[in-house]
């Protein structure tokens, strides 16, 4: 359920890397905790975003919840298909449901989150 190619955050963000860009979004565990997901407030391209500072909002019909940067850098995409079809967090979040692209600064912040056993071990799930 938890790709082992991903980090984890301990606020529930995974971050993917991918060519010296990492690709973010929430877990399954968070997605299910905040059910149906009706809007997704995510930053502009361009943005900077800071290691474990808030870059969005993701509202469920439950509650508002902040998301997380797991790494610093500029945004260099967004999920656009989000601002329509906000289910897609709940539907597929560790795929269709990702939410920024970000153009690491320094890709090695990405160390200091939880491999996949960790996170599991975190929420209780190993």
């Amino acid at each position: 359920m938890y790709p082992e190619d991903y980090r984890y955050s301990t606020e529930h963000e995974w971050a993917k890397r991918e060519d010296g860009r990492v690709r973010v979004g929430i877990t399954r565990f968070a997605a299910d905790r905040l059910t149906d997901v009706v809007y997704v407030e995510l930053p502009a391209v361009g943005t900077q975003v800071q290691f474990m500072q808030p870059f969005g909002v993701v509202e469920s019909v439950k509650a508002a919840s902040d998301l997380y940067a797991p790494v610093s850098g500029r945004v260099v995409e967004v999920n656009e298909r989000l601002r329509e079809h906000p289910e897609l967090v709940n539907e597929d979040p560790h795929g269709q449901g990702w939410m920024i692209v970000v153009e690491a600064e320094d890709p090695s912040e990405l160390e200091r989150l939880l491999d996949a056993d960790a996170y599991r071990r975190h929420i209780g799930e190993a």
